[in-house]
C-alpha cells in the first residue's frame, strides 16, 4: 500500500529532512584528510540528539552506526571506523536519515575530498544531476518510469554503471516504503500513477565501471566488483499539485 501524506505531515518531513541536511552541511565541513569515518558518525549523533532527533540508521536491521560512510568503490551501506581514514582524492558518500516527531528524513551526497580525478569529478555532477532530472518528471499526471527512465538515461549518455541491487523508496512514518523507485526501468514493477501526496526518496547510484556489486565480510559495505569509484546522491521529495518540493533543502541544486 501507498500511503499519501496529509499537508501537516509533508510539514512535518520537511522539518525532518531540515535536520538532515543541517547535519549533512556539518559533516562535509568535517570531511578533510586525516578525519576517521568514526569521527563523522560520533558529530552526526550529537548533532542529531542536540536537534531533539533520533538516527534514524542505527540499529536499524542490525546497522551499528548513526551514518552510513562509504569511500571510493564502497557504494552504500559503508560502516564507520576508527580505522578508517579519509585521504585527499577520495570520493566519500554520506547517507544519512533522522526521525523527527515520528516521521523519516533521509538523504544522501557524495564529496569530493582535494584532488579528485576529472572523471570521478564528472561522474559525482552528472549522478546529482540524474537525481534532478528524475525530480522534474514528478509531477501529477506522470508515471512512475518516466522518473526512472529520466536517470537511467542520464547513465546511458555517460556510459556509468548503473547500480540495480539498491533503489530509491516511499519514505514517511517508515524509512521504507512503498513504492521501490528504481534508477531505470523495469516493466516487473508496476508503472503506478504519481500522486499529490506521495513522498519519495530518490537515489541514483553511478559508477565509473560496472553495475554488479558485492558485500564486504563486515554484511553492510556494498562495494563495485571491479573497484571502480561510484558516487551516491538522495533526497526526500513531496509531490504536490504543483511543482515537487525537496523536502528540507533546495540549496544543493543551486
Amino acid at each position: 500500500m501507498i500511503s499519501l501524506k496529509s499537508k501537516e505531515q509533508i510539514k512535518i518531513l520537511n522539518e525532518a529532512n531540515e535536520i538532515v541536511h543541517s547535519i549533512l552541511d556539518l559533516i562535509e565541513i568535517n570531511i578533510i584528510p586525516g578525519t576517521t569515518t568514526k569521527m563523522l558518525d560520533d558529530i552526526a549523533e550529537k548533532a542529531t540528539k542536540d536537534s531533539h532527533a533520533v538516527p534514524a540508521f542505527k540499529g536499524y536491521r542490525g546497522f551499528p552506526a548513526s551514518i552510513c560512510i562509504s569511500i571510493n568503490e564502497e557504494v552504500v551501506h559503508g560502516v564507520p571506523s576508527d580505522k578508517r581514514i579519509i585521504q585527499d582524492g577520495d570520493i566519500v558518500s554520506i547517507d544519512f536519515g533522522v526521525i523527527y516527531k515520528c516521521m523519516v528524513g533521509d538523504a544522501a551526497r557524495s564529496i569530493l575530498v582535494g584532488n579528485v580525478s576529472e572523471n570521478v569529478r564528472a561522474l559525482n555532477e552528472n549522478t546529482k544531476l540524474a537525481l534532478k532530472a528524475g525530480i522534474g518528471k514528478m509531477h501529477v499526471g506522470n508515471r512512475l518510469y518516466d522518473v526512472c527512465g529520466a536517470i537511467e538515461a542520464l547513465a546511458k549518455i555517460h556510459k556509468y554503471g548503473n547500480i540495480r541491487t539498491f533503489c530509491g523508496h516511499g519514505i514517511g512514518e517508515n524509512l521504507h516504503e512503498e513504492p521501490k523507485v528504481l534508477n531505470y526501468i523495469d516493466t516487473n514493477y508496476p508503472n503506478i500513477h504519481l500522486q499529490e501526496g506521495m513522498i519519495l526518496a530518490l537515489e541514483p547510484m553511478f559508477t565509473l565501471g560496472t553495475s554488479d556489486v558485492k558485500v564486504l565480510t563486515d554484511q553492510w559495505t556494498v562495494v563495485t566488483i571491479d573497484g571502480s569509484m561510484a558516487s551516491h546522491w538522495e533526497v526526500s521529495v513531496a509531490i504536490t499539485k504543483d511543482d515537487p518540493i525537496i523536502l528540507g533543502t533546495q540549496k544543493i541544486f543551486i
